[in-house]
């Protein structure tokens, strides 16, 4: 077992290792939670690629930015994890949406103490919220916070696209050239994330939230 000081043997590709960590398929279960879209399609909010599209942008730069701003901050070092969980729970007014991000921390928790044992995780124990452990890994891969906020956004607007394709039984060649699309928005709100906290929501998505939570056999947990 290694140290805290010496080099992790993931030391070599930390980008890499993040985008692995992130990967939907993984215990972080990002494959069934499609981050509303569930709901906004059983709304009639969304009803094929452009409503998709509109729908991840928003969504990107709302609650996607305030979870990239928190991850950031704790992968730079500018916020500890109490105060990063404490920062986390007031900017998620929707229960339901706190209870996803918690739901997703556990299992990146889990990877985390796989990865890097030497490490001290207990400050994420009992509960740990999705941004502020995805910063504690973006800081154990030594990366920045920028590139710890654009994995993070990126990978929970590929991961609610993913969804709404399968919902919707969209072409995925549509829904690829819409996430590339996507693309350079993630950069830019991966660079403001890395600034400072972000302080805003988006009533609309903790409407969603909501609503689902409360729908009696949904295919997907958020």
């Amino acid at each position: 077992m290694t140290s805290p000081d010496q080099p992790s043997r993931y030391a070599g590709a930390p980008l890499a290792m993040m985008l692995s960590l992130a990967d939907s398929r993984l215990p972080v279960g990002g494959h069934v939670h499609s981050g509303g879209v569930e709901q906004a399609i059983a709304d009639g909010f969304i009803r094929g690629v452009s409503d998709l599209a509109s729908f991840l942008h928003r969504r990107v730069t709302t609650s996607g930015l305030v979870a990239a701003s928190i991850a950031a901050a704790v992968a730079d070092g500018g916020l500890d994890v109490e105060r990063a969980l404490q920062e986390t729970d007031a900017r998620t007014p929707s229960a339901a949406a706190r209870k996803a991000s918690i739901a997703q921390g556990r299992g990146m928790l889990r990877l985390a103490k796989r990865m890097w044992p030497e490490r001290d995780w207990s400050s994420h124990t009992p509960t740990t919220h999705l941004p502020v452990i995805s910063g504690a890994v973006g800081a154990a891969s030594a990366l920045s916070g920028f590139h710890t906020a654009l994995v993070l956004v990126y990978t929970t607007m590929s991961g609610s696209a993913t969804a709404g394709q399968r919902l919707l039984a969209l072409d995925p060649a549509d829904v690829a050239l819409m996430i590339a699309d996507l693309g350079p928005e993630c950069e830019r709100v991966a660079a403001s994330a890395a600034v400072g906290l972000a302080d805003l929501s988006d009533p609309v998505l903790d409407v969603f939230a909501e609503r689902h939570e409360r729908q009696p056999m949904p295919l997907f947990m958020s």
